[in-house]
């Protein structure tokens, strides 16, 4: 995990004290985690390289990182993505690009589905709309979701040494757990209405299944011939990819990341 330049900060959003870090100057894009992660472990490696010519504003949602938990309230995509919005208001920020990683990307999702005039482009890595999208075999992966199989990895030790109660981490481990339950179930027109340009990405490895990936190209507006008619949104299945190591295929992503948020 690459150290970054911590320029953290807090806000107050719905009850939560959200942590949030802002790198660079120019066009915001917000940057949203996946599942067990900080700001860290999913996009430690990318931050140097989007700010370079972006502000990036990398957050951390309820009981993740620095974000302290709020027992009483579960964890679920539309309260994530009410918390960012309510953090763009904070920050009076009226109009942004949104990249999501694994749960991030439904956040991303939520966001572009709930207000989208606050959202430009959407850069949606390992994202699904629907339970059914995900690999019939994660439910062994998600089996080590306890202290003990996440023993010595990234993942706790980032937590181990950001959160504000690191003694927490069994608890956090057990909502997250109760989240992955949940069956996610979206309308495919509430996807299909969304009018942003979207960056799907997928590892040819990951927890998020092909066959998925290429229904919510579709949904976001793809799938056209482009000699006729170019589609606003695109598609990238990266090669050797689980689901773990998407973020830090710098290489990969930054062949298209920054010419996708460069298209008119």
């Amino acid at each position: 995990m690459m150290t970054i330049e911590n320029r953290g900060s807090y806000a107050n959003v719905n009850g939560l004290h959200m942590y949030y870090e802002v790198h660079g100057q120019g066009r915001p894009l917000f940057l949203l985690p996946g599942a067990v992660s900080g700001v860290g472990t999913a996009f430690g490696r990318l931050i140097p390289l989007l700010a370079a010519d972006r502000q990036i504003i990398a957050l951390e949602f309820q009981g993740y990182g620095h974000t302290a938990d709020i027992p009483e309230r579960p964890l679920s995509y539309e309260q994530w993505a009410d918390d960012v919005i309510a953090l763009t208001q904070v920050l009076d920020i009226q109009h942004a690009d949104f990249f999501g990683y694994s749960t991030g990307a439904g956040v991303a999702l939520q966001i572009a589905m709930r207000q989208p005039a606050l959202v430009g482009k959407l850069i949606l890595a390992s994202c699904t709309f629907n339970s059914k999208g995900r690999h019939p075999q994660l439910s062994g992966l998600e089996s080590l979701l306890t202290p003990e199989g996440l023993k010595g990895t990234p993942y706790e030790t980032e937590y181990l040494q950001t959160a504000p109660q690191p003694q927490d981490w069994p608890k956090h481990l057990a909502k997250v757990t109760a989240f992955n339950k949940l069956i996610q179930d979206w309308p495919a027109d509430d996807i299909r209405n969304i009018k942003a340009p979207a960056l799907i990405i997928a590892g040819d490895a990951d927890i998020v299944q092909p066959e998925h990936a290429v229904e919510l190209y579709r949904l976001l507006g793809g799938g056209s011939l482009g000699e006729l008619s170019m589609p606003a949104s695109q598609l990238a299945i990266l090669p050797g990819t689980m689901h773990t190591a998407l973020t830090t295929k710098t290489e990969l992503l930054m062949t298209m990341i920054p010419d996708f948020l460069k298209i008119l």
